[in-house]
């Protein structure tokens, strides 16, 4: 028997909210899920899915547009497998077409997990990294934080600086795929500034056309080596609650906890 999308009520989701799905693609591994989930995409996407090199790639894609798929049925009567979707002109995809409700989204995925954000009528970005993986990451910082962030990271001690550093990249990634820009915003004109019990801020070069009061940010650690933040196009001065649920798309969620901020 295939699994199939719930078939409870939308889901309504309202303006000063964004939902985060959360699914960790390693742990999926029913063949009748998996089967499911190849189903529900489309051939540009099953095209995607195989031109990666390594099949535990191939696996969290796989698993993450499912995730993306199902969720935005939860929300609209619309099958999985009708969504459409085009990329603009710097390739973060959007929904095509008569998008119900207003709904945006966006998709992070590494290895062990991945988030969708789910907004309404307003830009929403999301990123999460695995803190443990291998290479350079504090080193990054000098070439392509903002001059602040650097002094800022270069001043905790020794044993603080992986996990500021990913603090950081974390918000910036978020912010440029709110933005919907990707890497054509260059990541020293912008920064954050982050104070113990304050919600993260961010200030912008006078190169870079933005309002600081018109965008919120919340941090989150979805696991031990999990960091997550997500941006939205929300003034400062008003409520924002970002509710986080973990799920396996078509198979099943557990009970969902909140971030509030401000």
């Amino acid at each position: 028997m295939t699994p199939s999308p719930p078939s409870s009520p939308p889901l309504t989701i309202r303006h000063d909210e964004v939902h985060l799905w959360v699914v960790e693609p390693e742990r999926v591994t029913d063949p009748r899920l998996l089967g499911a989930y190849l189903a529900l995409l489309d051939e540009n996407e099953r095209a995607r899915r195989l031109r990666f090199r390594f099949e535990k790639h191939q696996h969290q894609f796989l698993v993450s547009h499912a995730l993306v798929r199902v969720t935005l049925s939860r929300y609209a009567p619309v099958p999985p497998q009708a969504w459409r979707f085009a990329t603009n002109a710097y390739g973060r995809p959007d929904l095509t077409g008569a998008a119900p409700l207003g709904l945006r989204f966006n998709l992070s995925h590494t290895d062990g997990m991945a988030v969708c954000a789910v907004a309404l009528d307003t830009d929403v970005g999301a990123d999460v990294e695995d803190s443990g993986r291998q290479g350079q990451t504090v080193e990054l910082a000098d070439s392509f934080f903002a001059p602040s962030e650097v002094a800022a990271l270069r001043a905790l001690p020794p044993e603080r600086q992986h996990e500021r550093f990913f603090a950081y990249w974390t918000l910036k990634e978020s912010y440029i795929k709110a933005r919907g820009m990707g890497l054509s915003l260059p990541l020293d004109r912008f920064a954050f500034h982050l104070e113990p019990g304050q919600p993260p801020r961010i200030s912008f070069d006078s190169r870079l056309a933005d309002e600081p009061g018109a965008w919120r940010f919340v941090q989150l650690q979805l696991s031990e080596r999990h960091p997550a933040a997500v941006a939205v196009r929300r003034a400062w001065s008003l409520p924002l609650t970002v509710r986080c649920q973990r799920t396996v798309p078509l198979a099943g969620d557990e009970p969902p906890w909140f971030v509030t901020a401000g």
